[in-house]
């Protein structure tokens, strides 16, 4: 039988295919996106864009002037201005990545990184007094805000909407992430950021591990006070910063147990590691003759991620005498001046599919700066790694993989062509550490659920139910003695101590009509005596 409609197959397929479109179009939601600029939206952009496939109505709140932030088919843009134009972003974070090549005292360091926290400041205030595109975002009925909560502005906009949110993090300083989910946190065996330990610690390593808890707020007043008073401004009451981060409905936690020492979890943390790890794609024809050339030997892939264009001359010198001594091609993320030693195995490129090279079969290692975005992909692909650490979480990622046998690690400072050449001949040479990252990358991918999907549905799941309530603990209910019980020790501690009280009194008042009464029957029986 023939449909009426000469355009329409009415076979069973064509109506389950209409339906499920049918569905996603009429589940289709409105999401606000707040973002951060540089490495941190290359992890959140693929959620935005699979949302966006999926049938909801996206809207993404960047500054007008960012590094990675473009436009896409799947969100619209409402970009708000900044007082900064894009040669300055460029060049500090330029000086960031430059600078760290060479030794900087520790007032050098914080300057830097207060520089880049008022750039973050500066542009939320003007985020929130734009009157125009609040009343936009007041109108639009979002559902829900994703975001990453790095810096607090997104927060602030989600309560003025009284909207829920969806951070997407790696964590963040002083470990707020896991004050603000009121989640265990033991310094015993779970290590803090910058102290490179593991999670088996000795016992000086332990005694550090508790200062560094004790000392990281101060990292916190120097991050996030200066947003208290805008938070009273803009909301009109008063509210902390972690007061706020509270409120998050999902945590979206970008690492999981094979590369992130185990630690306890509270149920609306979610672990999404490996998030832009995807099957690799064809190299186009200009880096296939070059992966195809390199024969036998293969290839190294070296990057320093996305925020590091350009070396010190001597390092960069220093790095082309050691990638000159193995017999592997090395493609080379470079866009500064290239050194003058430069070795023939050696190709610099502006730009390379980084993904797609590592999960090619002739790749024999991976020099990388231990971003979280990089070394997933490293475990992802299975490609044993030499980690140059540069600033931020970084050295921490990287004593995870080296600690997991998966890699070695160089101190950026320190290390000479020597020691660069040594490392990477050990990890393509030593079979222990292909051996090692094949067991993690076989971990890693033997999982339910692909995490980007694992993400798209914890954001759909909040756009849909207006939060997670369920999720949130009573902990959150509880002031510090009650959560702490110490009302409830000192309840017991008064009942123990009162017990002991009166069992005191009552052998003393025993003891005493006891000798009492011996008294009188010694005195009874003399006057019988008598």
């Amino acid at each position: 039988m023939t449909s009426s409609n000469p355009g329409f197959n009415n076979s069973p397929t064509s109506r389950v295919v209409f339906f499920l479109l049918l569905w996603t179009f009429s589940e289709g939601g409105k999401l606000l996106v707040v973002p951060i600029d540089g490495s941190h939206w290359l992890s959140m952009r693929p959620v935005v864009e699979r949302l966006g496939e999926r049938g909801h109505e996206i809207v993404v709140v960047p500054p007008e002037i960012n590094l990675r932030i473009g436009s896409s088919v799947h969100y619209t843009m409402k970009p708000y201005s900044v007082p900064y134009t894009k040669e300055y972003v460029e060049a500090e974070f330029k000086k960031l990545g430059y600078r760290s090549f060479s030794p900087q005292p520790l007032s050098e360091k914080i300057s830097k990184m207060a520089n880049i926290s008022t750039m973050f400041f500066e542009s939320c205030k003007l985020l929130l007094s734009n009157k125009e595109l609040i009343q936009y975002l007041e109108e639009s009925k979002f559902d829900a805000v994703f975001m990453d909560p790095f810096f607090p502005c997104g927060q602030i906009v989600a309560e003025h909407l009284s909207l829920p949110s969806v951070y997407l993090v790696r964590g963040l300083p002083c470990g707020l992430d896991f004050h603000a989910t009121l989640c265990p946190n033991p310094p015993s065996y779970v290590p803090r950021f910058f102290t490179r330990y593991t999670d088996r610690m000795a016992f000086l390593q332990r005694v550090g591990n508790l200062l560094a808890s004790l000392s990281s707020s101060l990292v916190c007043s120097l991050l996030y006070s200066p947003y208290d008073q805008l938070i009273k401004e803009f909301l009109q009451r008063d509210a902390t910063v972690l007061e706020l981060f509270s409120h998050a409905s999902v945590w979206l936690m970008k690492y999981d147990f094979v590369f992130e020492y185990p630690r306890p979890l509270m149920p609306n943390m979610v672990l999404i590691g490996g998030i832009s790890c995807t099957r690799g794609k064809a190299l186009s024809e200009e880096f296939e003759a070059i992966v195809n050339a390199s024969g036998e030997h293969g290839i190294v892939v070296f990057s320093l991620g996305s925020m590091v264009s350009e070396i010190p001359m001597k390092k960069a010198t220093e790095i082309a005498d050691a990638l000159g001594s193995v017999p592997q091609t090395v493609l080379w993320r470079y866009t500064g001046e290239a050194p003058p030693n430069l070795p023939k195995n050696v190709k610099l490129v502006k730009w390379l599919p980084q993904n797609d090279l590592l999960a090619h079969p002739k790749a024999r290692a991976f020099i990388t700066h231990g971003g979280s975005h990089g070394v997933y992909e490293g475990i992802c692909n299975a490609v044993p790694m030499v980690l140059m650490p540069l600033f931020g979480d970084q050295m921490d990622n990287a004593k995870r993989i080296e600690s997991r046998g998966a890699g070695l690690v160089l101190n950026i400072l320190e290390m000479t062509s020597k020691d660069i050449s040594t490392a990477l001949k050990a990890v393509i040479n030593d079979k222990r550490y292909k051996e090692n990252v094949q067991r993690l990358s076989d971990l890693h991918l033997d999982r339910p659920i692909h995490p980007l999907d694992l993400a798209v549905h914890w954001v759909e799941f909040v756009m849909r139910h207006k939060g997670a309530p369920h999720l949130r603990p009573a902990a959150h209910d509880l002031n510090w003695i009650q959560y702490h019980s110490l009302d409830v020790i000192a309840f017991l501690l008064a009942v123990v101590l009162l017990s002991l009280f009166i069992s005191l009194k009552c052998c003393l008042f025993c003891c005493r009509r006891c000798c009492c009464k011996k008294g009188r029957t010694r005195k009874s029986t003399k006057a019988k005596s008598h």
